[in-house]
């Protein structure tokens, strides 16, 4: 049986020490990584630039038609997004409008390289 990995609340843009100041202990590294596995799919960098680049928020079904997927597979990619924090949703009547979290892709960039930013 595969080991699971523990929770972490990702919901919040990820702050630490970068890891190229000091060696990181296995949480910080745990989380990090797993921002970055959430990141890591071509749909999902995709839907990044596309709601990164959008005037406002999207609907799922409007983001589907961009990345020609079915509505169900942007919805899955859209809520790996969302627990690792880079996305917000909000329902408005019978849709769900998606917007970007800059704060928290920036975070992530600053852990990474503090020289990136």
């Amino acid at each position: 049986m595969p080991k699971s990995l523990p929770v972490i609340d990702m919901s919040a843009p990820v702050c630490c020490v970068p890891v190229a100041a000091e060696p990181i202990d296995d949480t910080m590294a745990l989380e990090v990584a797993l921002r970055l596995k959430a990141i890591a799919d071509p749909a999902r960098v995709r839907l990044m630039s596309i709601l990164l680049t959008a005037r406002g928020t999207m609907s799922t079904g409007e983001l589907a038609a961009v990345v020609e997927l079915a509505e169900s597979t942007v919805s899955h990619h859209l809520g790996q997004l969302r627990k690792a924090g880079f996305v917000e949703s909000e329902r408005r009547g019978m849709t769900v409008q998606h917007g970007a979290r800059r704060d928290a892709l920036a975070a992530l960039c600053l852990v990474l390289d503090p020289n990136c930013c």
